[in-house]
């Protein structure tokens, strides 16, 4: 599963332009696939058979696209003023490097003996940086990129230390990976696999696919956010790496199933499966729009702690990326009525 998640880490797909994951998905899934569906905005829902049919369709999904930049404006003097395509701390990309397809940029900002000293007691704000491209002036960059253009991080994907994997996009990468992985298997049940799109800007494909397939169960495999670093105590960590699966009971856009919440942790407590839960009530995943479609939809989620998520050097520990793909294993045998 680490190799095909380095692999997903490794291909552009801001919010509204997922092109590349999806292909990359969809030759990945064909060749288990019964059917497979794109619809308008960009999902792919990749179905299944299993060796039980349920009254309702049962979705599990994760979603393709990452944060990112857009170019809003080409100063001058070459430079490209920009804005991020979903939430990203404007503190930790400052010196990071960034890609428009073949072309690399940097994030800049005003140097600093040039700042007020009430400029450096605040956080920098999106307005303030710029990218870089190396143009002399407004028509070599407009001859580089254009207004509009999606930009993702220029970030390597490594492993080190203890078991650790370091990429931009882990969020939700590691969710597509553990998808395309069950795929690999006849499910317990029939089952939709779900590659969905703008997550990161309001889990807006999450609405859409939702809405056509109509599920009665839906599992959402995430990445979300560990502060278990130096010096953070109790739990204000969240959650922690190396300590499994994280299985939410609530966060800022839905209060999960605690039916289904329990057949999860029922089922990783049996399987022996390493998992733990978040300790602060925030975030929100596709989830939130699944729950509230149709005339409503039971959901839970399982999700891999990923210390610095949004930012170019994300990271996560192979162990839990382990467990989340092991969790929704789990999760399907229980649907179909297969025991540990």
């Amino acid at each position: 599963m680490i190799e095909l998640l380095k692999q997903l880490c490794a291909l552009p797909g801001p919010s509204g332009c997922e092109d590349a994951v999806r292909a990359f998905v969809r030759n990945q899934a064909a060749p288990y696939a019964d059917e497979i569906r794109e619809d308008a905005i960009g999902n792919l829902m990749v179905f299944r058979r299993g060796r039980s049919t349920p009254v309702r369709p049962v979705v599990v999904c994760a979603h393709m696209d990452e944060v990112g930049v857009i170019v809003k404006q080409i100063t001058e003097d070459g430079m490209l003023k920009f804005g991020f395509v979903g939430g990203v701390d404007p503190r930790v990309v400052i010196g990071r490097a960034v890609r428009f397809g073949e072309v690399t940029g940097v994030i800049g900002i005003k140097a600093v003996h040039l700042t007020t000293a009430a400029e450096r007691k605040t956080m920098p704000k999106t307005k303030e940086l710029y990218i870089d491209i190396g143009a002399g002036s407004r028509a070599a960059a407009e001859a580089m990129v254009s207004l509009g253009a999606y930009g993702v991080f220029d970030s390597e994907v490594v492993e080190f230390g203890d078991g650790l994997i370091k990429a931009k996009a882990i969020d939700d990468r590691v969710g597509c990976a553990a998808l395309l992985k069950l795929l690999e298997r006849e499910p317990p049940v029939d089952t939709w696999f779900c590659f969905t799109v703008q997550e990161e800007t309001g889990l807006r494909g999450a609405a859409s696919m939702a809405y056509a397939l109509d599920p009665g169960f839906a599992l959402v495999l995430e990445g979300t956010t560990a502060a278990d670093l130096a010096e953070v105590t109790d739990g204000k960590a969240v959650c922690r790496l190396r300590s499994g699966v994280v299985l939410p009971f609530m966060d800022g856009a839905t209060i999960y199933d605690a039916a289904l919440f329990e057949l999860l942790r029922d089922a990783c407590v049996r399987r022996h499966i390493p998992w733990q839960t978040k300790t602060r009530i925030a975030g929100g995943t596709d989830a939130g729009r699944i729950h509230k479609s149709r005339t409503g939809v039971r959901v839970c989620a399982a999700a891999v702690p990923v210390r610095y998520i949004h930012s170019p050097s994300s990271v996560a520990a192979a162990a839990d990326c382990e467990a989340l793909l092991a969790a929704a294993q789990a999760f399907l045998e229980e649907l179909g009525g297969e025991d540990a």
